[in-house]
């Protein structure tokens, strides 16, 4: 498995806040629940003529985006400006790096900027963590997904659904399906169920795509998808990413699909109001069935929704966190 990067006191302050947010790995029950609780405030937002409030105003919040992802980067651009924050966005992926310039570079040059705040996503496992531990003090550093390692904000949008959808963790039975080897969502995704009490985290996939210490993660682990699906609540499918692959991993995506795909015939071994999760972007007929994508059991789009309402809480969160170590700082000085 990965090595864990992030440590409880880079990510909080000391009064226990969130700081800046970087892994779920090392945070705890009350604080996923007030993340969640935050975000269940913010969901009416988006239902208003005016969607703003002015939690952010006069605050800068910098996209810095070393690889693409159109849902990410748009949902983080929503939340900020909900928050009234002005938001700059930057695709570093075709600009700085690729002339040369190191990433300590890239955030010496972001610094100048005045931001207030970075949303990172990297293909480095570990990058996130890296710039919080040498931004200034003064900058929250918001992980948008690095590498294999960690999605918190995807993590806890997924929770934010199942628990919209399901109500309390503990009961519940969750299927993890598909390429778990490569997939920051499924770290991401274990640790907050077992956090928030679910007893039941299964993962399914072939023996290729499984990381070698699941078992950490207090997961059940199957190679065959009806068995691991059977009389579940939620299934998560994760996406075949076959740009970080090396190797002989699956046969065909037709052969993955016969033997791992959702199918309707398939979901039925779930439970009858099971939901069905996917964090995107879908391939339809590899890992997932239209009918399936699309059907009633199908709470895909809600997940964008939810997903703003994540966003804005985790911002808002940490820059309060930010501002309150500030505050402890300056008494300290005194």
């Amino acid at each position: 498995m990965t090595p864990t990067y992030a440590k409880r006191p880079l990510q909080l302050n000391d009064h226990g806040q969130l700081r800046h947010f970087l892994s779920l790995d090392g945070l705890s029950n009350a604080l996923l629940t007030e993340i969640l609780d935050t975000a269940d405030s913010f969901l009416e937002v988006g239902n208003r003529s005016v969607k703003k409030v002015p939690l952010l105003r006069g605050k800068t919040v910098c996209n810095v985006f070393f690889e693409n992802s159109t849902r990410t980067r748009t949902t983080f651009e929503l939340a900020a400006k909900r928050l009234s924050a002005d938001v700059i966005t930057l695709n570093v992926s075709t600009s700085s790096t690729s002339k040369g310039e190191t990433l300590t570079d890239t955030l010496r040059n972001l610094e100048a900027m005045a931001a207030d705040m970075f949303v990172v996503r990297h293909a480095d496992s570990g990058a996130a963590h890296f710039i919080a531990e040498h931004v200034s003090p003064d900058v929250a550093v918001i992980n948008g997904g690095d590498g294999r390692h960690a999605h918190p904000t995807q993590g806890m949008l997924d929770m934010l659904t199942i628990r919209r959808h399901k109500g309390a963790f503990e009961p519940l039975s969750v299927a993890i399906v598909g390429d778990i080897l490569h997939s920051r969502v499924a770290r991401s995704n274990m640790l907050a169920l077992r956090t928030l009490g679910c007893r039941d985290v299964r993962v399914i996939g072939p023996k290729t795509l499984l990381p070698v210490g699941l078992e950490q993660y207090g997961v059940r682990v199957f190679t065959d998808m009806n068995e691991g699906l059977r009389d579940v609540d939620v299934v998560i499918m994760l996406r075949l990413q076959r740009e970080r692959m090396q190797g002989g991993l699956l046969p065909s995506e037709g052969e993955f699909y016969r033997l791992y795909g959702l199918t309707t015939q398939r979901l039925a071994l779930a439970k009858p109001d099971a939901i069905v999760m996917h964090p995107g972007p879908i391939n339809r007929g590899v890992e997932i069935e239209s009918a399936v994508a699309d059907g009633p059991h199908s709470v895909i789009l809600n997940q964008v929704t939810y997903g703003i309402a994540i966003r804005m809480a985790v911002l808002s969160m940490a820059m309060s966190g930010q501002t309150a170590q500030r505050q402890i700082a300056a008494e300290e000085a005194k």
